[in-house]
C-alpha cells in the first residue's frame, strides 16, 4: 500500500485521539496537523484520510476565531486531487446536536468533491441515532461518524469496520 496522509484538526482532543487510533491500525501513515501545512501537502499522497469535528454552540464565542479546518479549507479552493482517494472521519455529538450530527464531515466532503478526488468510505446509518446531518447523503454517511462524547465504547469497533471498507480501495 502506498503511503497514506492522515490530515486532521483540531489538534489535541478527540479528533487527534481518533486520528492516532486509525494511524496505529494502518501501515505507512503520516499524521499531519492541518494547521501546520497548506493544501499542496496533499500532493505527496495517493491516499488521504481527513479528520474533522463539528463544533457545537458551546464552542461559538467571540473568543473562538475558527478551528484549524476553517483556516485550511480556503486553501483547498482550486487545487486538483484528481486520481487521489480520500476518506473522511468526523466527530460529533448525537445527543446535544442531533440536528447537526457530524455536519462538518458533510461540508468537508463537498469541498473534497470539488477537487476531483474520489471519495471513499461511506458508512451505513445502522446503529446511529440522529435527526439530521449534512454528512448523510443518499442513505449513507459520506465517511465515518464518531461520537466520543456519548458512544466512546463503540469507536474502536467502528474504526475497524471502516478500515475494512477503505483499505481495499487504497492501492
Amino acid at each position: 500500500m502506498t503511503k497514506i496522509g492522515l490530515f486532521y484538526g483540531p489538534e489535541e482532543g478527540n479528533v487527534e485521539k481518533v486520528a492516532k487510533l486509525i494511524a496505529g491500525k494502518l501501515e505507512n501513515v503520516a499524521l499531519v496537523k492541518v494547521k501546520d501545512v497548506d493544501a499542496s501537502a496533499f500532493y505527496a499522497y495517493e491516499n488521504i484520510i481527513l479528520g474533522i469535528s463539528t463544533l457545537g454552540k458551546h464552542n461559538w464565542s467571540s473568543d473562538n476565531t475558527g478551528n484549524d479546518w476553517d483556516h485550511f479549507l480556503p486553501k483547498m479552493k482550486g487545487i486538483s486531487l484528481k486520481g487521489k482517494r480520500v476518506a473522511i472521519f468526523g466527530l460529533g455529538d448525537h445527543v446535544a446536536y442531533a440536528d447537526f450530527f457530524v455536519d462538518a464531515m458533510g461540508e468537508l466532503s463537498e469541498v473534497v468533491k470539488e477537487t476531483g478526488a474520489t471519495l471513499i468510505g461511506e458508512v451505513s446509518a445502522e446503529g446511529y441515532e440522529f435527526n439530521e446531518s449534512r454528512a448523510f447523503v443518499d442513505g449513507k454517511f459520506v465517511g465515518l461518524p464518531i461520537d466520543e462524547d456519548f458512544e466512546e465504547e463503540l469507536t474502536e469497533e467502528r474504526v475497524d469496520n471502516w478500515l475494512k471498507i477503505i483499505e481495499p480501495e487504497m492501492i
